[in-house]
């Protein structure tokens, strides 16, 4: 697959347009895309590994959840993540493996923070997705 996201404009916010060959690619370019919009991604280093499960009533749900996640630990934790391996993933649960490191305003250039995942306009398909966040 070659292209994995899209930024889509939104009159208020910022959205995605999510492509993958499996609803696994999908989540992880979902999430590879987020960060893209909040940081410049190779400019991030993969010094940390974090062990990730996420839960929700339904894939739609798990979605928005797994990017709350991330932005979450983004806010807390102070990371910028550029590797996302979900390596098992139910309708309903998902484990995942992100890679990243510590933001250092220094070294990296941000460009927008984003407060959270949607469920505006949220489509979750087999093999694409649309997700709207707020900013």
């Amino acid at each position: 697959m070659n292209k994995r996201f899209e930024i889509i404009s939104h009159p208020s916010d910022v959205g995605l347009m999510v492509y993958g060959g499996s609803y696994q690619e999908v989540f992880q370019n979902a999430a590879l895309g987020m960060f893209s919009l909040m940081a410049e991604i190779k400019e991030i280093e993969t010094k940390e590994t974090l062990e990730i499960a996420v839960a929700g009533e339904d894939r739609e749900e798990l979605f928005i959840n797994w990017l709350n996640e991330l932005i979450f630990l983004e806010d807390s934790k102070h990371l910028l993540l550029n590797e996302f391996e979900v390596y098992w993933l139910t309708d309903k649960a998902l484990k995942a493996r992100v890679k990243g490191e510590q933001i250092k305003n220094n070294l990296h250039e941000l460009h927008r923070p984003i407060k959270a995942a949607t469920y505006n306009q949220l489509e979750v398909l087999e093999k694409r997705a649309k997700v709207i966040f707020d900013v």
